[in-house]
């Protein structure tokens, strides 16, 4: 018999893979895998198609400030709602100390994730001080340096209240006005996204 008839020598010698294809391919797993946190970075930095709408009733604090830049040193890994009050702690102050026990209360099986928390630049009147001991026992208290929060609360010298991240992050901001269920609202829907504290 031939070599004609050896099916050896039948088959084909393989094509040599196609690089540039390849290269395609590999550009386009990068850019899908890599693009989202490209352009979401960009939006954040650049404030371009950011929703002019929002879900929340407070002042959104986004520009990366801590618990320690508005003058408070604290070691907490929960959620917080932290009162400050850099004059005496007059009925604004005690409104929202109450408010944030009331709503801590209010978040049912997530209120292990929430602490509220008061400081204060001055010592506190005797009658209330007592009062918070025992009407109060989770409250946490810090001492408040007056300096660093005017810097971060530009001489706003009211009570205020903050909502603060497991990791020390100011989120959002409230004064005395706030309503009890808008900032009940703002911490469960920040503690339904949070998978933290």
């Amino acid at each position: 018999m031939g070599a004609a008839m050896n099916p050896l020598n039948t088959a084909e010698a393989p094509t040599p893979p196609r690089r540039g294809r390849g290269r395609w391919q590999l550009i386009l797993i990068l850019l899908v895998v890599i693009g989202p946190m490209i352009l979401a970075t960009g939006m954040y930095k650049l404030q371009f198609w950011v929703p002019e709408s929002r879900s929340y009733h407070g002042e959104l604090i986004g520009n990366g400030e801590s618990r320690a830049d508005l003058g408070v040193q604290a070691d907490e890994q929960h959620w917080q709602m932290l009162v400050t009050a850099p004059q005496d702690c007059t009925a604004d102050c005690q409104q929202l100390v109450y408010l944030a026990r009331q709503v801590q209360i209010a978040l049912g099986r997530d209120a292990s994730r929430a602490r509220h928390a008061l400081a204060t630049a001055q010592p506190l009147e005797i009658s209330y001080d007592a009062k918070l001991k025992r009407e109060y026992p989770q409250l946490q208290r810090y001492p408040l340096d007056l300096a660093a929060y005017n810097r971060q609360a530009k001489g706003n010298g009211a009570a205020q209240l903050w909502i603060v991240d497991p990791h020390g992050n100011l989120v959002l901001r409230y004064d005395a006005g706030v309503k009890g269920n808008d900032l009940l609202n703002d911490l469960v829907q920040l503690l339904k996204l949070s998978n933290i504290g």
